[in-house]
């Protein structure tokens, strides 16, 4: 069995150190190279674990270049692993592979297909989810499922939390689905197309905090798009940016205020009024280094 690994992010690292772990044949790695991942959350630099156990490598900027193409065409793989990988890939690799390409993805598909996976689950308030390893084809996540494994995201999760559950599933997922690749008995289902939904891209400026929403809707924004990624953010007295990285909500049974005001100030925390509450912030980055103050608002 011959297998190429392309990757460039935590979930592709994982899946690399089970197969070095499991002696499953890894022929080849394709790591995206570090002058390209500025904007990739939770990159890997995986040529280095590939390095360091001695399997070739190459890194690249676009999988789809000629020369990787030619690359993968060359060392005729049964099964080519694409994993935390963004980029779209056309039919001169997919059809590359004798048995299939596999590719993963953080939800129960046909549930969820898309982009933004976590952050989108921790918004819409989704509590037992499950990751899936399928063949990827030419639609979106629409291919056969190959497996799936079980997660859970609680109320309290914020991104580096659901990430580190999802890397614990992506992991034991892993273990089970390499042995049957191996020994054959690995089984595919067909996606119901009829129980697919979607969710659509999302971009920094998405985590704007709107202060008209309940405060438990803002607490959520905080937590889904917390560290590793850009932040909720809003606009101290209109121009001044604030990302706030920590929070929680509570009954407001003393203030009276605009929502977005401002109605105390700790050295532990800030309590800011919302509509049906406070918002109490324990952590946010003042990127301007501006005096805050309370009654001011936040826009």
């Amino acid at each position: 069995m011959k297998t190429i690994l392309i990757g460039s992010v935590i979930s592709s690292e994982i899946v690399l150190e089970e197969m070095i772990d499991a002696s499953f044949p890894v022929d080849y790695v394709f790591s995206l190279d570090e002058q390209y991942s500025e904007n990739v959350s939770g990159y890997r630099p995986i040529h280095e674990l590939a390095e360091r156990h001695h399997i070739p490598y190459k890194k690249f900027k676009k999988i789809g270049d000629t020369e990787n193409v030619e690359i993968i065409n060359s060392l005729q793989p049964d099964y080519i692993f694409i994993i935390g990988l963004s980029q779209l890939v056309k039919s001169d690799i997919l059809d590359a592979a004798k048995e299939g390409v596999i590719g993963f993805h953080p939800t129960p598909l046909p549930k969820f297909r898309g982009r933004a996976a976590m952050v989108w689950q921790v918004l819409l308030g989704v509590h037992e989810t499950s990751c899936t390893m399928f063949f990827l084809d030419e639609g979106m996540d629409s291919g056969d499922i190959l497996i799936q494994e079980p997660y859970t995201i609680e109320d309290s999760d914020y991104a580096v939390d659901v990430e580190r559950k999802l890397c614990e599933a992506i992991r034991r997922m892993t273990q089970k689905l390499l042995p049957q690749l191996r020994n054959g008995t690995a089984q595919r289902q067909k996606q119901d197309d009829a129980m697919a939904t979607y969710l659509l891209k999302r971009t920094p400026e998405d985590g704007l905090i709107n202060w008209t929403d309940p405060v438990e809707k803002i607490q959520r924004l905080i937590r889904a798009v917390s560290k590793p990624y850009p932040g909720a953010f809003s606009n101290y007295d209109g121009k001044h940016k604030i990302i706030f990285w920590k929070a929680d909500y509570l009954e407001n049974t003393k203030y009276y205020g605009m929502e977005g005001q401002i109605a105390y100030i700790s050295p532990d925390y800030m309590d800011i009024v919302c509509c049906d509450g406070l918002l109490r912030v324990y952590e946010y980055e003042n990127t301007d280094c501006v005096k805050i103050l309370v009654g001011h608002k936040f826009k």
